[in-house]
């Protein structure tokens, strides 16, 4: 295991910048996500650590060695990827210690460390079968497996769970934070679900245009969002957001709905903000908002509403079960104090508005 840093890294395809000066700082034995839409860099990014991507500029460092124009070989690192990538003519065990052969380990050390991994990934019984016999999950352990037996300073993940249907995904998450746990390991992993992000990582660094956004833990991503984007790809069901104009009283959006936000309202009155309300920080409330139903969507556990106030379209999580159709009207209110404010020219969260983001 290893430290990583990416220090001022920056990747261009001809004159198309992709990846525009990222800074990272990872520690030894932590669990880091880089997560964001499709397109964003997060891929790119990996590939560059793992020595598949040039880089144009910057510096990679894992532990005290700066790879830059190190082979992928001799970096130290195990990439499991999205398509899993076994061999369908080999077993599973052959599969596993494949790498080891091609690094002239003896017999004996290649199957201690086969059977090793196999134990942690619960594959004993499955070390006689080839690929085509597995299910899906079962050859992405596999592939963790093969990563495994090569004990390196680094694990890459690029969308590993992606394949698979959502219950599988699931139990997956659960896995590999679990194998994280028991390893200790370096792992740098890449997905594009913000919920594997917010339910796996130690940090998450929040990627867009091939920028970072934010880092932080899981926690201080949800409470205290940098900007919009953050906020509003943070979080499931998103953010809403309601744009407006500070007054002395609130914020009044373009329909002349007046908001209620937190009494800290810094120097920017009068100027154009954005009130944003997270769907499960609102409530029923009879002193509310007057909202008209558009969408009901149950679960059993909560009721998800989509309702209008004036002309401003929200979604609401309701932890309770409630009797409501659509073109019902229903008062909805939140707390001031655990929204948030936004500067309605630069997007930038204005300090001072949720008592999260302290």
């Amino acid at each position: 295991m290893a430290n990583l840093k990416i220090a001022n890294l920056r990747k261009a395809y001809g004159n198309y910048p992709v990846i525009h000066g990222v800074d990272i700082n990872i520690a030894h034995g932590e669990f880091v996500i880089l997560v964001g839409p499709s397109g964003c860099g997060k891929s790119t990014l990996l590939r560059m650590i793992a020595g598949l991507e040039s880089i144009n500029s910057g510096e990679i460092r894992i532990g005290e060695r700066v790879v830059n124009d190190i082979s992928p070989k001799e970096r130290d690192i195990a990439m499991v990827f999205q398509n899993y990538a076994l061999y369908p003519n080999m077993t599973v065990a052959q599969n596993m210690g494949f790498a080891l052969r091609l690094q002239r380990a003896s017999k004996s050390d290649i199957s201690q460390r086969v059977s090793n991994a196999a134990s942690i990934l619960g594959l004993e019984k499955l070390l006689d079968r080839y690929p085509r016999e597995l299910s899906g999950g079962q050859r992405q352990r596999v592939a963790m497996g093969r990563a495994i037996v090569r004990d390196p300073k680094v694990f890459l993940f690029d969308e590993p769970l992606s394949n698979l249907d959502a219950k599988l995904r699931v139990s997956m998450r659960s896995e590999i934070k679990a194998l994280h746990q028991r390893l200790g390991s370096t792992i740098v992993y890449v997905t594009h679900d913000q919920i594997e992000a917010m339910t796996m990582a130690d940090k998450i660094v929040v990627m867009h245009d091939g920028i970072v956004e934010q880092i932080g833990t899981p926690l201080d991503l949800y409470d205290s969002p940098a900007n919009l984007f953050v906020a509003g790809f943070i979080g499931s069901p998103a953010m809403n957001f309601v744009k407006g104009t500070l007054t002395t009283t609130g914020m009044k959006d373009d329909s002349g709905t007046i908001w209620n936000i937190a009494e800290d309202r810094g120097n920017v009155v009068g100027k154009p903000v954005t009130l944003g309300i997270r769907p499960e920080h609102i409530r029923l409330d009879p002193q509310g908002y007057k909202a008209k139903v558009y969408v009901v969507e149950s679960t059993g556990s909560e009721t998800q509403i989509i309702a209008d106030v004036g002309q401003t379209r929200l979604t609401c999580l309701i932890r309770e079960r409630i009797e409501v159709r659509v073109g019902d009207e229903i008062s909805i209110g939140f707390d001031p104090s655990i929204a948030h404010l936004f500067d309605g020219a630069t997007g930038e969260r204005i300090v001072g508005t949720s008592r999260l983001a302290a």
